[in-house]
């Protein structure tokens, strides 16, 4: 089986840094493509609907970025997910521990689940190897 294929749309560069690394410590055959906001990754989306070979199996999808923050990425990726070739799994990544944020992620039944920075490398390992 090939090796996921990951997406960190985040606009903290020492978390894609970092993020990384750990995800390539645990597979160094892992496709990590990085995006600073949503409307890169919305972007990217477009232009690979019909590609799964590009399209990733697992979203790491940051809230608060500029221009098209997590939330709004949700939404057009909502109307977007239909038509992929592929669906991914999301999960919400913050550093914000407020249970408004933590609430609107779980009931969002796009997303798989929130996960607060700074994420481990036993917790990269567990979605890595769950795909």
């Amino acid at each position: 089986m090939a090796a996921p294929i990951i997406a960190l749309i985040d606009d903290d560069d020492v978390f894609q840094l970092t993020s990384s690394r750990m995800l390539r410590a645990i597979n160094p055959e892992l496709n990590i493509n990085q995006f600073a906001n949503g409307a890169e990754a919305l972007t990217f989306f477009s232009e690979n609907i019909n590609n799964p070979d590009l399209l990733p199996d697992i979203i790491l999808l940051d809230i608060n970025m500029p221009y098209v923050d997590g939330w709004m990425f949700l939404q057009d990726f909502e109307k977007m997910k239909v038509n992929l070739a592929k669906q991914p799994t999301i999960f919400m990544v913050s550093s914000s521990i407020d249970p408004t944020d933590i609430n609107k992620a779980k009931e969002n039944e796009q997303v798989e689940d929130y996960l607060i920075k700074p994420i481990t490398k036993a917790k990269f390992e567990v979605l890595v190897n769950h795909q």
